[in-house]
């Protein structure tokens, strides 16, 4: 396991969103573990955020909307029945995506079982050539995994279809297992997202589901600075330490101004006062995971951000480190997550370990709808 985190126990999946666990809950009923290396560990509600952040400080949040990414098909070229299975749209490709040109156009897609309860079973993909039927007619051909080491995302080609306009018809958000029912398109939508046409996130953002517009509004009102960014998901890493795959990312120049001036003024704070006289604000954390894997993409050696827009393809690990984030929010990993790698290179491992062991000792809730870790500097 990475970090020495512990195995989740079933029970701890959150099932529904917070706001239908009971009467007169919001999106922000849930809780917020705070981690700060050896000082120590918090506990709190997620409404306490910002009496726990400084004027100054940052939120990277992420601005990419969640796309109803899973559509019902039918293996087969339609002289037969075929199975059923639920394509899961992944990644739209484009000419500048690292696979080249060869896959311009292509979507990477999962296909899954359908197991009988609305939600789905892992399935193979592939073979190359094998075509799945569309709902108003359209396929997918299969051409080539899109690791050749794996066989769980393949790409395929659309024939006879747009793909975000069947989304838009016939899609639902994909939902795993340990949900108890389908959600409205809305449940996983955040309050930062962005109506982008035929651009969006196969899951979603999940770090800032908890945000209401009412919180924004006190963060602001205590100084807390807001830094967007957009970061396309695809779907969620089935494998056991499977590392993310290539995903379109932006940086406005706004946010890279931003992220280089509170950095900036930060250092320049502790070397006049001293961090023995408690570290001022300008501290940039990341909401989710995604904000890392964009603003460390347009970070340079030299610490600076950059504006930028693409493909990336940079994981993030312990030996990497992070050059532009000093803390991040985020949800609660598997322990076979490669995300805890990105955790570690924010956190001290074995700090990482105690939090986790602490969150299982009080319950706290995993997966989209469950509770928030925030890591802060020591």
């Amino acid at each position: 396991m990475i970090a020495e985190v512990p195995a989740v126990p079933r029970e701890l999946s959150a099932r529904v969103p917070a706001e239908q666990r009971g009467p007169g809950l919001g999106r922000d009923a849930v809780r917020l573990m705070v981690s700060r290396g050896a000082a120590g560990i918090g506990h709190h509600a997620f409404g306490e955020l910002p009496e726990l952040l400084a004027a100054g400080d940052v939120l990277v949040v992420n601005t990419s909307r969640t796309l109803p990414a899973a559509v019902d098909g039918r293996t087969g070229d339609g002289r037969g029945r075929g199975e059923p299975v639920v394509v899961h749209f992944s990644t739209r490709a484009d000419r500048r995506h690292p696979a080249g040109r060869a896959v311009a156009d292509c979507w990477a897609v999962e296909l899954r079982t359908p197991d009988g309860r609305g939600s789905t079973l892992p399935r193979a993909g592939g073979p190359a050539g094998a075509a799945v039927r569309l709902p108003g007619g359209g396929r997918l051909v299969l051409r080539a995994p899109v690791d050749p080491a794996g066989r769980r995302l393949w790409w395929a080609r659309p024939a006879g279809v747009r793909v975000p306009e069947l989304m838009r018809r016939h899609g639902r958000p994909i939902r795993y297992g340990y949900t108890d029912r389908d959600q409205p398109l809305a449940a996983y939508q955040t309050v930062f997202a962005v109506d982008s046409p035929g651009e969006g996130s196969a899951e979603m953002p999940s770090a800032a589901r908890p945000f209401t517009p009412e919180l924004v509004a006190r963060l602001a009102a205590r100084g807390v600075q807001f830094a967007p960014i957009s970061l396309h998901t695809g779907v969620a890493s089935a494998e056991a330490f499977e590392p993310p795959y290539p995903e379109r990312f932006a940086v406005p120049p706004a946010t890279a101004w931003l992220v280089n001036a509170v950095r900036a003024r930060r250092r320049a704070a502790l070397r006049a006062g001293g961090p023995e006289r408690g570290a001022p604000g300008g501290r940039v954390i990341a909401v989710g995971t995604t904000a890392v894997r964009a603003l460390e993409s347009a970070t340079g050696a030299d610490g600076r951000v950059r504006a930028a827009a693409g493909w990336t393809d940079l994981v993030v690990t312990p030996e990497r480190g992070v050059r532009a984030v000093d803390g991040l929010l985020t949800g609660l990993h598997e322990a076979t997550a490669s995300h805890l790698l990105m955790l570690r290179a924010v956190a001290d491992g074995a700090a990482l370990g105690r939090a986790y062991a602490e969150a299982v000792r009080r319950r706290y809730l995993w997966h989209e709808f469950g509770d928030l870790h925030l890591l802060l500097p020591d």
